[in-house]
């Protein structure tokens, strides 16, 4: 189906398909995240950090939300456009959000969490940028988790520069 502005719009069973591959790729993402990183909770807490920093209990219940938004928002960009560059820079931010938990608590990299950080925060803005041009509802999804990783970034800026 396209709207009047040539825009493809997918609906009925395909595009619920097609959600659920939208969250099966942000789980997929979140796992290998995961992968081989036991302990996190524990070693978050050995950790010298800012007074301004969270209780580790509260990483998992804004996780679990910002990557249900995630995929929403992903799947709204793909009903409009298809896989086209958007969906490509929503694919390297996931990429870049699996490998930091590995760098950050599975190898102790600090400073190379930070980095890979840097480069994330960027891959989100391009898919804000590029999904506010398909759809503002999609971009807005983005908000909440570009406005985490901004506060996640300064918090392993921090806890670097207070561990190293």
């Amino acid at each position: 189906m396209e709207t009047s502005h040539g825009a493809r719009v997918t609906s009925g069973r395909r595009a619920w398909w097609a959600l659920a591959g939208f969250a099966v790729a942000v789980v997929v993402a979140a796992a290998i995240g995961g992968l081989g990183v036991q302990g996190t909770t524990d070693e978050y807490a050995s950790l010298r950090q800012p007074g301004w920093a969270p209780p580790s209990w509260l990483f998992g219940p804004v996780w679990s939300l910002l990557y249900a938004l995630i995929a929403v928002a992903g799947w709204l960009v793909w009903r409009r456009v298809g896989f086209s560059p958007a969906l490509w820079a929503w694919t390297a931010q996931l990429v870049l959000n699996a490998i930091w938990t590995p760098l950050f608590f599975g190898a102790g990299r600090y400073g190379l969490a930070f980095a890979e950080i840097v480069l994330m925060w960027l891959a989100i803005g391009l898919t804000v940028l590029l999904f506010s041009r398909v759809s503002r509802v999609a971009a807005g999804l983005l908000l909440p988790y570009w406005a985490w990783v901004t506060f996640a970034a300064a918090l392993n800026l921090s806890i670097w520069q207070l561990n190293n």
